[in-house]
């Protein structure tokens, strides 16, 4: 059977990737602004948009159609992860504002920002692909994950105006630029 947490788990690949080079940019002492944004745009669009759209809007409904709990338990676990995600990015960006208009000292705060990302989702991603994800494979049928499947690649190629390939190459270029 062809699972459609498959397609989540290819996509925390490319995820981990950013996150690589995100800690190898926090080694920098004079960072490129533009890649500090560039890392907050593909958060925002790949990891955030894309990504955490497929799963919050098709698999945790689906999976609560199933029985699983929205409020508690694993797939509340992984909501409150992305709520938190998302205000370590709401951090990077206003410090990459601060740190555009001369405020040096933000930096610091970018970098705190950017590794908390960091830890917080490589240990979502560990929890979604060793546990969330597995349940859901037990859980759901051959259909569901057919319908899913077939969702996802539909949001992929219909919903975002910049492919998941186009964010590959985004985070190669990134990866390239640090060496990570």
């Amino acid at each position: 059977m062809i699972y459609a947490t498959k397609n989540l788990e290819d996509d925390h690949v490319f995820i981990l990737r950013l996150i690589d080079v995100m800690e190898v940019m926090t080694t920098v002492s004079e960072p490129e602004i533009e890649h500090l944004e560039e890392v907050v745009a593909i958060i925002r669009s790949f990891a955030d948009g894309l990504h955490h759209a497929k799963e919050e809007s098709l698999l945790f409904p689906l999976m609560a159609e199933r029985g699983f709990s929205m409020q508690f338990g694993p797939i509340a676990v992984m909501l409150q992860d992305h709520e938190d995600g998302r205000n370590y990015v709401k951090g990077m960006a206003e410090n990459i504002a601060l740190l555009k208009n001369g405020e040096l000292s933000a930096l610091n705060l970018v970098y705190y920002n950017m590794l908390g990302y960091g830890e917080l989702l490589r240990n979502h991603i560990s929890k979604e692909n060793n546990v969330l994800f597995r349940m859901a494979d037990n859980a759901l049928s051959s259909a569901d994950h057919q319908s899913l499947t077939e969702q996802f690649d539909q949001i992929e190629n219909q919903s975002y105006p910049d492919k998941k390939g186009d964010f590959v190459a985004r985070i190669e270029k990134l990866v390239t630029a640090y060496n990570a």
